[in-house]
């Protein structure tokens, strides 16, 4: 999906993604809501595959900052900054041909968001300024992984609340922490903190919360020294393997997704897990 693209054409593209380039080509891409921490709802899900093409396509840069802003790396799926819901959730949307078609192009975004970061050809630097609780492959693709001291990563979006999770996590986990550390993770729904990311080797370095961001420019400053191509061929060096994992296991993981969520949708609600069984009534916006 990536193109040739310029920084002057997508720096003020996207709602939920703010940019910024340095003079030494070091590219800063910070996830938000209205400043806050980022909510995840379709428009931001959708616009980040689009917004990493654009940075994948941007021959310009030498090093991508990834990061959060305010008190979490990501918040809630759906709620608005008032935290409230809106008023027609998704949900109610996702019945009958026209769901169907609705489920598929969110596996097509869903794809192409894992894709477009794998295109990326400069060293990606993840900050994970805080509780990661959803989308956890976004900041695990990067080359090098900064967490806060209260950072968590969880999956609490599929397998707690009734499905599948097919997102690339049962790809991502697996690839950097083992397939038994993997399966418990997603099974469970467990908070892995920061430490224990460490531990387990999905992060690097763990650092109080208000140097996480200047750790990650530090250490971009210092990659930026390298050529152009040394630094573009290196990534490539990298990802390779990583895309092929995914290519071998993302449409498989996205497919059965989408096919159990005709059976999810409408019995599951937001974000929040089940503590009923599925199908013992039917959720409704008045809950």
């Amino acid at each position: 999906m990536a193109k040739r693209t310029k920084f002057s054409e997508y720096k003020d593209r996207y709602a939920n993604y703010r940019f910024e380039l340095s003079e030494e080509g070091i590219l800063l891409m910070q996830c938000h809501t209205a400043g806050g921490s980022l909510v995840w709802d379709w428009h931001a899900h959708d616009d980040m595959a689009d917004a990493f093409a654009d940075v994948a396509g941007d021959r310009e840069i030498k090093v991508l900052i990834h990061t959060g802003t305010g008190a979490n790396y990501n918040a809630d799926w759906g709620r608005l900054p008032n935290g409230e819901w809106p008023e027609e959730p998704i949900y109610q949307l996702m019945e009958g041909e026209k769901g169907l078609l609705k489920l598929d192009e969110k596996a097509w975004y869903a794809r192409n968001l894992i894709t477009n970061i794998l295109e990326v050809d400069v060293p990606m630097i993840s900050a994970v300024n805080g509780p990661c609780n959803l989308h956890s492959e976004v900041p695990l693709l990067a080359d090098i992984v900064l967490a806060s001291e209260d950072a968590y990563f969880q999956d609490s979006p599929h397998f707690p609340r009734g499905q599948v999770p097919g997102d690339g996590q049962h790809i991502i986990w697996s690839f950097l922490c083992g397939h038994n550390r993997a399966r418990y993770l997603l099974l469970t729904g467990k908070k892995l903190s920061a430490q224990e990311a460490l531990e387990w080797g999905a992060v690097n370095e763990v650092l109080p919360k208000d140097n996480v961001l200047g750790r990650a420019w530090e250490l971009a400053r210092e990659l930026a020294k390298r050529p152009p191509l040394v630094l573009r061929y290196t990534r490539q060096l990298f990802t390779n393997p990583l895309k092929r994992a995914f290519i071998d296991e993302l449409g498989h993981g996205l497919g059965r997704e989408t096919y159990a969520q005709r059976q999810f949708f409408p019995f599951g609600g937001r974000n929040d897990p089940l503590d009923r069984p599925w199908n013992e009534r039917p959720w409704s916006g008045s809950e």
